[in-house]
């Protein structure tokens, strides 16, 4: 058996100023993995594991132009 629950979210002005950099965040971040593998899987015909996903990311973190991708909870 199947069920299924709805719910409703209001948030507040905060909350969604700060969902909106979350998903930013995820969606930049996403994005720019996607393409290092593509490309790392083109020039060099090899898979890019988790690990090294997860340096770059924390690279990018600390990169002077991508410090806002610090700002949001690393969780997401």
């Amino acid at each position: 058996m199947k069920r299924a629950y709805r719910y409703r979210f209001y948030p507040t002005s905060d909350q969604v100023e700060n969902l909106a950099k979350t998903f930013g965040c995820v969606r930049y971040v996403y994005n720019r993995a996607l393409a290092e593998r593509h490309r790392v899987w083109s020039q060099e015909q090899r898979r890019i594991s988790h690990g090294e996903t997860d340096l770059m990311l924390t690279g990018w973190k600390r990169d002077p132009d991508t410090l806002w991708l610090a700002e949001p909870s690393k969780g997401p």
